[in-house]
């Protein structure tokens, strides 16, 4: 095998069968884009069918491979229907990617509000949605990962998990226990079903998406007030773009990251490398 060809093989997804949650989102979509390009067929995974169906079919239409399939993170019955239907079409399944998840402007401290008047019903649709959310499909997905003796997870943590950042207090502790998940699936399954099972998560910057757009960007293009503050604490001084998650995701699935596991990657800009100063 000549050098580009060794280089294809460690990133190469070829035959695998993926699960991305949240794969109806920007960066949920991106990372099913880029993991069908390198070669897997992957399930679509989102509470809307509609839009499932749409993102799947434009990875059909540039060359990959990919299914819809409707669920909710927080259905374990929706849940165990998509992959008994990928066992039954395809007779295993690879990867989970579990990139459902997000904040709620309920459970977001606004100025002049208090985190003393965040309403607990609020605090905790955010932890259900992004700890229970990986919870679930670790269990299902993973019991068939389980039975093979090898696959990959991949979680996807946030800057908030590393850092106190303002305003998002029960969306950093729902991601700070997805960390911890993370590590001891990644202890578990490796010594109870053995080293072929890896667990890993990615630890994104700021990257404009659906739920943040307001937060981070005005309507004209510019940074908001929160967005000038963010950038001028990124070194690499831009927000992340859909593309430079989902080449570490493909990375972390892929052979040549065998040996990696229980680990977090920041793919952050340098934000949680810089003290401000």
């Amino acid at each position: 095998m000549d050098s580009s060809g060794y280089l294809t093989s460690l990133f190469s997804l070829e035959g695998k069968i993926a699960v991305v949650t949240g794969g109806t989102g920007v960066l949920g979509g991106a990372i099913a884009a880029a993991i069908a390009r390198a070669g897997a067929t992957v399930a679509v995974l989102g509470r809307r069918s509609e839009r499932a169906a749409e993102v799947a079919a434009a990875i059909a239409d540039s060359g990959g491979r990919a299914v819809a399939a409707p669920a909710d993170v927080l259905d374990a019955v929706s849940l165990g229907r998509v992959r008994d239907d990928l066992l039954e079409g395809f007779g295993h399944i690879d990867i989970l990617v579990n990139a459902a998840g997000g904040n709620t402007p309920a459970a977001t401290v606004t100025e002049p509000g208090s985190f003393f008047a965040l309403a607990p019903a609020a605090i905790e649709d955010v932890l259900q949605l992004n700890l229970m959310g990986t919870i679930l499909p670790c269990q299902i997905f993973g019991a068939a990962l389980a039975r093979q003796g090898s696959g990959v997870i991949v979680n996807v943590s946030s800057m908030a998990a590393r850092r106190a950042l303002s305003r998002v207090a029960a969306y950093g502790a729902a991601k700070s226990a997805v960390e911890n998940l993370t590590r001891w699936l990644a202890v578990e399954l490796a010594r109870r079903y053995g080293e072929g099972l890896r667990v890993n998560a990615i630890a994104p910057g700021f990257f404009v998406g659906e739920q943040n757009r307001a937060l981070l960007v005005q309507p004209d293009g510019t940074p908001t007030t929160r967005g000038r503050t963010i950038l001028e604490h990124t070194p690499a001084a831009r927000f992340g773009r859909p593309e430079d998650l989902a080449s570490t995701v493909v990375w972390l699935c892929g052979p040549g990251a065998a040996f990696v596991t229980g680990v977090v990657v920041p793919v952050d800009g340098g934000f949680d490398a810089f003290s401000g100063v």
